[in-house]
């Protein structure tokens, strides 16, 4: 009887020494709502957006010469405040100030005299005053808007430039059939599209 019970302390002893032993598991810490709200709120902060630029060269009539920065889509018109503004003698009709800019490239303000004289070229679908109808003058178009005429492409285009630097204004349209490529079929195609302005 006493081997019996002490047998049964015995594995008494050893059961609850076992259940001592055991680790006992972390208590898992379940999010309540009031815990989600209680924890504090990081706002990311937003990178400022980077403003890209551009560089221009402008010059010709206006107070200060010389390369700006400006903001990528700058408009022609604030290249020329940078610039300090335009001289008096501007010929500020010659150019469309509401265009945007392109990076890289120069900005020619060409003076009223220098208009009259044919020595510079008008924007592609700007027109001297009072040439309304719709014929592109050849003494001051640009190469781009000489490219609209048919049969004038970008070589003929440039030979039109250099003859009206080397030798001055054209005196007449048929002037240009001494340019090497334009002969009689390429003017008929453009003669009724063309003008030599006053």
């Amino acid at each position: 009887m006493k081997e019996k019970i002490g047998k049964l302390l015995l594995i008494l002893l050893l059961c609850i020494n076992l259940c001592g032993c055991q680790k006992e598991k972390p208590l898992e810490i379940k999010e309540t709502e009031q815990t989600k709200e209680e924890q504090p709120v990081v706002e990311e902060k937003k990178k400022p957006k980077k403003t890209m630029k551009v560089c221009v060269y402008v010059c010709g009539s206006v107070n200060q010469p010389g390369v700006y920065r400006l903001d990528e889509n700058a408009r022609l018109y604030e290249a020329i405040e940078a610039a300090g503004g335009m001289q008096e003698d501007a010929a500020q009709e010659t150019i469309n100030q509401a265009r945007e800019v392109v990076d890289g490239e120069r900005i020619y303000v060409p003076s009223k005299e220098e208009l009259e004289n044919g020595t510079v070229a008008l924007e592609p679908g700007m027109q001297k005053e009072g040439n309304t109808d719709g014929k592109i003058d050849i003494n001051t178009a640009g190469k781009e808007e000489l490219m609209t005429l048919p049969g004038i492409g970008q070589s003929k285009a440039e030979l039109i430039l250099s003859y009206r630097e080397s030798k001055g204004r054209f005196g007449k349209i048929e002037e240009l059939m001494e340019i090497e490529g334009i002969k009689e079929g390429v003017f008929n195609k453009i003669k009724d599209k063309i003008i030599v302005a006053n």
